[in-house]
């Protein structure tokens, strides 16, 4: 198993459509972005290419390449996915953080999580979405961006003779304790 850290921040600008985990938000105000600025979903590949050792999102999908100029950044996590699938990982679960001051994500946490649930091939349960407003200081909180924080825990999908588990050995602990 191992664990993925990945993060994301985008500006607000008026007339643009404010996209979170894949899901429109009802906002005057949208995130400026190369792709469609989706920092939850970018977050979210940017946590599964660190955990399967991948790199991370700017060198997988640069924002000077032509081909990701207004791209819809669910393309980025199944290409992602795909990836790790090649490379015998699946994910396990997900925990995502968004930042905003505003708009108020309470009433829409469910349907990002929904949604995040169904692009990576999980159940609801294995996804989490949080929302935290930035207390109007720095960036967040004058509601200048929006950012993203998300962790992805993945597992091998096929034993490849690597494993971190030592299964029927014994070893001594401090204070002559031994473990199984």
């Amino acid at each position: 198993m191992r664990v993925g850290i990945g993060h994301d921040t985008h500006r607000l600008a008026e007339g643009r459509p404010l996209l979170l985990g894949g899901v429109r938000v009802d906002s005057p105000r949208g995130l400026v972005g190369h792709s469609d600025a989706d920092v939850v979903l970018h977050a979210v590949t940017d946590a599964l290419l660190g955990a399967a050792g991948l790199g991370d999102i700017g060198e997988a999908y640069p924002d000077t390449d032509p081909a990701w100029h207004n791209a819809d950044s669910a393309v980025f996590l199944r290409e992602t996915l795909s990836r790790l699938r090649q490379a015998g990982w699946r994910p396990v679960n997900i925990d995502v953080i968004v930042f905003a001051q505003e708009p108020r994500l309470g009433p829409i946490k469910a349907a990002i999580r929904a949604n995040l649930a169904t692009l990576m091939g999980l159940s609801p349960e294995a996804v989490n979405v949080k929302a935290k407003t930035g207390e109007r200081v720095g960036h967040i909180g004058r509601s200048e961006a929006i950012a993203c924080q998300a962790v992805v825990l993945i597992e091998r999908t096929e034993d490849r003779g690597q494993t971190s588990e030592v299964r029927g050995q014994r070893s001594e602990v401090g204070g002559g304790q031994a473990l199984e």
